[in-house]
């Protein structure tokens, strides 16, 4: 098991734990609602949200100078008629910001089962690609 996978839950597409603990934020959210970063050996990202009961208008996902901002926002529910016995999925407001290293970008987030994917991917321009030099005789 990976012990170093706690430090890097609010950064995404950062190789290097140098680069990550420069951008470090605290978690103010206590651990709601729970989330996954995935990898894809394609150098593709994938942040997996659990937001049961959310509706799609009542989620939002910004992007704005390498921050990637998800919230929830519920809205009113109906009342009529309805008494609840017991009340244990959680539809309270939060807000998660992940770090995104240089050059990810976030392809589109889909909702689905109860879980919200946010696609990313890193695109390093031509410029900065490692290129060969050649090699010139005097």
């Amino acid at each position: 098991m990976n012990t170093l996978a706690p430090l890097f839950r609010h950064s995404v597409g950062f190789d290097r734990f140098d680069e990550w603990l420069d951008g470090l934020r605290s978690d103010q959210s206590g651990g709601y609602p729970p989330y996954d970063i995935i990898r894809d050996a394609d150098g593709r990202y994938q942040v997996v949200m659990a937001v049961a009961g959310f509706r799609e208008a009542e989620l939002t996902v910004t992007v704005q100078e390498n921050v990637l901002r998800i919230t929830g926002k519920p809205g009113a529910e109906e009342q009529q008629g309805r008494t609840w016995l017991h009340r244990g999925i959680a539809r309270r407001a939060f807000e998660r910001t992940f770090r995104l290293a240089d050059h990810v970008q976030v392809d589109n987030a889909a909702l689905n089962d109860g879980l919200l994917v946010v696609h990313l991917k890193r695109v390093v321009p031509e410029s900065e690609k490692a290129r060969q030099v050649p090699i010139n005789k005097d």
